[in-house]
């Protein structure tokens, strides 16, 4: 009434007045709307400050002060209701996976791919977003994490990328992407590395700057795959705070419960892990965050381990498997390590196999060969996606059938002994199947390898007890081979480059009708023998009858008229070529064995370990049986303590 009237009257009086009336009123108008709009833009600075690496390459020390900055304001300032986008966050990561931009138009500005509210909004579906982050070195591995999901139907994910190549390559492909601006280099760093610990606490920056934004984090590491959606297994533990995964090789539970808090001896592993934004989860990430900052020397997944086990206990109620740690109110769970598998409950327990149980991840852990191994053991699993031209190699494929006899894989006790008969059995085949694929220029795909101990990086008694490992089993390349150096090219002195694919390769969807259609199967047979006369052969169409130990020129001469096909198996490789050591007359040739021997040499790597010895370990050996009496034993003394060339 008080406004209403005093228009009234500035109607009734002079004109005078009534300019005076307007004017006052005017200024409290404008005065009001100041006011107003500086409360709300210390709210927007506020959510502002809550932006991961929200200039474009800020140090690390000034990401840690924006963040604490946030977390002074109220819960309301940071986390709002569905956000409107701003003009410098616009529409880019709407379209759907895999559509890739136009290239007729330019790519956005740098700064639109910073880590807001509004841009992780784009991409949460039922108030959950599934992140990973990496460099471009692991490119293949990031499309192959993002092709899973999506053969899954899962579309609510978001990529870090640690370099801006990365960053350029998941934008074209039509990927959503986001800048972390992590002036991170573009190779391989390298486990253990200083820039692998930087890459371990920027996660952890991360984690503490997504969980204001109030959405559900799964957060996972590049080096895994999803097998089958895990939200509704999520979902079932609506009370926990964090659900993580775990290095736990003996099963505690034989279903798809949660681990059994009280039997997991082994870390918790922070490769595949769910968080709440609840207080306790964003308080457990912002210690965590703060203990790694202010000492380098530390490793993510141990901070994270100390402090979650720094109170632990007791079960939050008989029912669950959550568990009270951290704080004392943080509701903690344990993924099944037959479900959310590691490398060794995968790859050399098949624990789900034995279980009867269907895995919803795999996480590529327990590997001995470097990012090459963990690529190989995906591949061995068929659960890697490579480009087309990898499944029809110039030159064409190579393979064999593998001959063990059953006493060296069955009889008696499993031993280092009988491990070594048995590795060194398939050593000397597929050493001779190596030099026939030099000689011919073609991709080896490697046999399966049994095994009948485990390799580990302690002493052990052959298998984990308490573990699903049965005895032989079929054991990754990298347990024996050192797949690392297999793939990396070599100088001269080392001779030819061989290609190696893994032991499933022929039998993997992706490869294309016309290599499967193109096959030679090589029958050996002993020269002399009705129709073993590979000059005059009259075998059927798509088989050669081919004398064993044949030479170098035997070799080259009759496989040259099959050069244009793309798969060449072998019946066998025993006695299948007269190895050039021994058959050597010309300097020429005599210089390539040299060169092939050194190569190869190089290729298989240590068992590891024996108890009650140091150092335990005991190097395997590719030429083993040109040593009269060779047996397998660890380094007497430091000084025999190398590989055998």
């Amino acid at each position: 009434m008080g406004w209403r009237n005093a228009f009234q009257d500035a109607a009734n009086s002079k004109p005078l007045f009534l300019t005076i009336y307007a004017t006052v009123v005017a200024g409290i108008v404008f005065s009001s709307f100041y006011v107003f709009s500086a409360i709300y833009s210390g709210k927007s600075a506020a959510a502002s400050a809550s932006s991961w690496l929200s200039s474009p390459y800020p140090s690390l020390s000034h990401v840690g002060s924006a963040i604490d900055q946030a977390h002074n304001f109220s819960q309301p300032a940071i986390v709002d209701a569905v956000p409107t986008l701003s003009q410098e966050t616009p529409k880019i990561q709407t379209r759907p996976i895999w559509e890739a931009p136009s290239r007729t138009k330019k790519m956005p500005p740098l700064k639109s791919f910073r880590l807001t509210k509004e841009l992780v909004q784009q991409r949460v579906k039922d108030n959950v977003i599934i992140v990973t982050f990496g460099n471009y070195a692991f490119m293949d591995f990031i499309l192959t994490w993002v092709k899973h999901l999506t053969d899954l139907e899962l579309s609510n994910l978001l990529i870090g990328a640690m370099d801006t190549k990365l960053l350029e390559a998941l934008y074209w492909k039509g990927i959503p992407v986001f800048d972390m601006g992590s002036h991170m280099s573009t190779i391989d760093v390298g486990w253990g590395s200083p820039t692998f610990h930087k890459m371990g606490r920027e996660k952890v920056i991360l984690i503490d700057s997504i969980l204001p934004y109030g959405f559900e984090l799964l957060m996972c590491d590049t080096d895994m795959v999803w097998l089958k959606n895990p939200l509704p297994y999520l979902a079932r533990y609506p009370k926990a705070d964090v659900l993580t995964s775990s290095d736990q090789v003996v099963p505690t539970v034989v279903d798809d419960r949660l681990d059994i808090w009280q039997e997991v001896g082994a870390a918790y592993n922070i490769g595949i892990f769910h968080w709440r934004p609840t207080d306790s989860a964003k308080k457990l990430a912002k210690e965590w965050k703060h203990m790694l900052l202010a000492d380098d020397k530390i490793w993510d997944q141990n901070g994270f381990n100390d402090l979650v086990r720094r109170q632990l206990g007791p079960s939050v109620d008989e029912d669950s498997g959550l568990v009270y740690a951290f704080d004392g109110i943080l509701k903690l769970g344990i993924l099944p390590a037959s479900l959310f598998c590691s490398g060794h409950t995968y790859f050399v327990q098949a624990m789900y196999q034995q279980l009867r149980l269907e895995p919803y991840a795999v996480h590529t852990t327990f590997q001995y060969g470097g990012t090459e191994g963990k690529r190989h053991r995906l591949r061995e699993a068929m659960v890697f996606y490579d480009p087309p031209e990898y499944f029809d190699a110039p030159g064409g494929f190579l393979s064999f059938k593998p001959s063990i006899p059953k006493s060296l894989l069955l009889d008696g006790e499993h031993n280092i002994e009988s491990h070594f008969s048995l590795i060194n059995y398939q050593i000397k085949q597929i050493r001779t199947a190596l030099a026939i694929s030099s000689l011919l220029n073609r991709t080896l795909v490697m046999p399966q390898l049994w095994c009948r101990l485990d390799r580990l990086w302690f002493p052990h008694p052959g298998i984990l007890e308490g573990s699903l490992t049965r005895q032989p089993f079929l054991c990754p390349l990298d347990h024996v081979f050192e797949v690392n150096v297999m793939l990396k090219e070599m100088s001269e002195e080392y001779g030819p480059h061989i290609n190696i694919r893994e032991y499933s390769f022929l039998d993997n969807p992706s490869i294309p009708k016309e290599v499967k259609s193109s096959w030679l199967e090589v029958q050996l047979c002993q020269e002399g023998t009705q129709d073993c006369d590979a000059s005059n052969n009259t075998s059927p169409p798509g088989i050669l009858k081919f004398p064993k130990r044949s030479n170098e020129e035997t070799f080259k001469k009759v496989f040259s008229s099959y050069k244009d096909v793309k798969v060449i198996q072998f019946s066998s490789m025993q006695d299948a070529f007269l190895e050039l050591s021994m058959n050597c007359l010309k300097l020429n040739f005599q210089t390539r064995e040299d060169r092939f021997r050194n190569r190869v040499k190089r290729y298989v790597g240590i068992w590891c370990c024996v108890l009650n010895h140091s150092p335990g370990h005991i190097y395997y050996d590719m030429y083993w049986d040109e040593k009269p009496g060779w047996k397998p034993m660890p380094p007497q003394t430091p000084q025999d303590d190398h590989p055998p060339w």
